[in-house]
């Protein structure tokens, strides 16, 4: 198992807890999402969790996961979307920001990341919805503007993805 993740202390973090742990099948680098300090075709399941709508470029990552991914293998990944807009004083917010809101996109636009990227078998798993309590939107919002939002159809939805990568030759045997 590889953990990879961008910053150096969460790198540390992570190899002192697996040494606690007795893990030795677990190796970790650093790197980004978007580049992974991995070959093509090596892995046989990738896992994430709340991380890609941190990421600009979310198209680039799919290609990427897709790239890592070995045919045959498949990806789990938890993530926060959009069903409408966000009003701006709530997308501009870094505690929004820090709390997987604000960088998220639409649920329609990132299922078609994973589709564009060559996934099959996409499926949620799991889906809810996500409330921000008002004691955070007063922070953000006026009294009115809560109310405005919470009559709009803006839902943040918190999913569970699953898709699978699959060799791209047709059932005729091309390959």
């Amino acid at each position: 198992m590889i953990g990879i993740d961008f910053t150096p202390e969460m790198i540390s973090k992570a190899r002192e807890n697996a040494a606690k742990l007795g893990y030795e099948n677990v190796t970790f680098r650093q790197g980004d999402i978007e580049q992974m300090p991995v070959d093509s075709n090596f892995a046989d399941v990738i896992v994430s969790n709340c991380v890609l709508n941190l990421v600009p470029n979310k198209k680039a990552v799919f290609t990427e996961i897709y790239r890592v991914l070995k045919v045959g293998g498949h990806f789990s990944i938890s993530d926060i979307v959009l069903v409408g807009e966000l009003p701006e004083k709530i997308q501009t917010a870094a505690e929004m920001y820090a709390g997987c809101v604000s960088g998220a996109i639409q649920k329609n636009e990132y299922l078609g990341f994973i589709e564009q990227a060559g996934f099959k078998n996409i499926v949620i798993q799991q889906e809810k919805t996500i409330f921000i309590p008002e004691d955070i939107l007063i922070n953000y919002l006026t009294e009115k503007e809560i109310e405005i939002y919470k009559t709009c159809p803006t839902i943040i939805r918190s999913i569970s993805v699953y898709a699978e990568k699959q060799s791209r030759c047709s059932t005729s045997g091309c390959c």
